[in-house]
């Protein structure tokens, strides 16, 4: 890392091309001998990337920020305050520091924080910035987390790792085999030392594989933002367990969605069934990635459309984690389809349904946006039918 950039001049030179496109500066070279242009660009481009997923270090003067792929990787505001809500104690461990992104938040929550990191220049990075952001009760620490954690003399009351998920070529991965440290073989060891053990995943990690593979798991909170599926974290503790608790949370920009069942109701919930009424229902990506199909059905007294279809309907509006919709028609999809609908654009969404969306909307001659939604989609008769929607009142911004 190159101290020359906290310069005053340096940072005011960057402020003055923060609206610049990375192709003009970098080709206006750099102005400071001592600081080469990639350096300077890197600045820039962390700066604005960080304007909607790290707003404090975005408005803090005198952040330093990593390669773009450090960045990339680093939990964002949300959903590390979400994960530090959960510490209890005194002690933490960050076994994957990193940029330092977690460690700052859990730090506002635990008395003292080490962040462990293995590559050197990313652990200047975090280290500066903590002294930047007045984060003094966190240590920084060069090094193999695992061994540190080995040689330790006591324990934490939490232990925090987000293990990599890029091999050696850097392509993503998600298998908890795969990844670095991969918290399978170790897990022994974690329990050992940590009264608390809490574990980012990718989203893409299967939730029974999981279950599989960790012990003592207590509960599993799968985090979107924006019906995007951003992480799954999984807490485990030494304590007796009664039973995993799944929590979903999905952040809106207006509010948060949030769900809570065991995993037992999950699994024992039964589904009812019907065709389609006056109102259409679609659980947001959290729930979804919980495999709650037919907790939903139970818990808020709705009829799905088919087994595998995930679509939910009821002839009275209720709240919904989800998106909901005022039908308008149902119709058969067949060769007549086109001249029914007769539309221009519609926003199309498939469940349980032969053709991809690009090819329906080349198939219709169908554009995207608009205020009409269609649902392709399979329905308890197992008939391949066409919903046409609009939002529900309540919800038309």
């Amino acid at each position: 890392m190159n101290t020359a950039l906290l310069r005053p001049e340096v940072q005011e030179y960057l402020a003055k091309h923060r609206d610049t496109s990375l192709d003009k500066f970098i080709f206006k070279g750099s102005p400071f001998p001592d600081i080469r242009i990639q350096e300077l660009a890197q600045q820039l481009d962390g700066k604005r990337r960080a304007k909607i997923k790290l707003p404090i270090w975005y408005s803090t003067a005198g952040i330093l920020f990593p390669p773009k792929l450090n960045l990339e990787q680093t939990s964002s505001a949300f959903t590390a305050m979400y994960k530090a809500a959960l510490v209890s104690g005194d002690t933490l461990i960050d076994m994957t520091g990193g940029f330092g992104v977690d460690s700052y938040y859990f730090s506002k929550h635990a008395k003292q924080v080490h962040h462990i990191e293995m590559n050197e220049e990313v652990s200047a990075f975090a280290k500066a910035n903590f002294k930047t952001l007045n984060a003094t009760n966190i240590d920084t620490h060069v090094g193999d987390s695992i061994a540190y954690l080995r040689e330790y003399q006591g324990s934490f009351d939490t232990i925090y790792l987000d293990p990599a998920r890029r091999d050696e070529i850097k392509r993503k991965v998600f298998k908890l085999s795969d990844c670095v440290p991969d918290v399978s073989v170790h897990i022994d060891l974690l329990l050992e030392k940590g009264n608390q053990i809490l574990l980012k995943t990718s989203p893409l990690l299967d939730i029974s594989a999981g279950i599989r593979a960790l012990k003592k798991v207590k509960s599993i909170h799968i985090i979107a933002i924006q019906n995007e599926v951003k992480e799954i974290l999984w807490c485990l503790v030494n304590d007796e367990r009664d039973g995993i608790e799944i929590i979903t949370v999905n952040k809106k920009k207006e509010h948060i969605e949030k769900t809570m069942a065991s995993l037992e109701t999950l699994q024992n919930a039964v589904a009812s069934y019907a065709l389609p009424q006056k109102y259409l229902y679609e659980p947001n990506a959290a729930i979804m990635k919980a495999g709650a199909f037919n907790w939903i059905s139970e818990q808020y007294g709705l009829s799905k459309l088919h087994s595998h279809s995930h679509l939910y309907t009821n002839e009275v509006l209720k709240k919904f984690p989800g998106r909901r919709f005022q039908i308008i028609e149902v119709l058969p999809f067949d060769k007549q389809l086109k001249k029914r609908l007769n539309i221009k654009k519609a926003n199309i969404t498939i469940r349980n349904f032969k053709l991809s969306v690009n090819a329906l909307r080349e198939k219709l001659k169908i554009g995207n946006g608009g205020d009409t939604y269609l649902f392709f989609t399979t329905d308890c008769n197992d008939k391949q039918i066409v919903i046409k929607c609009i939002k529900a009142k309540d919800e038309v911004k």
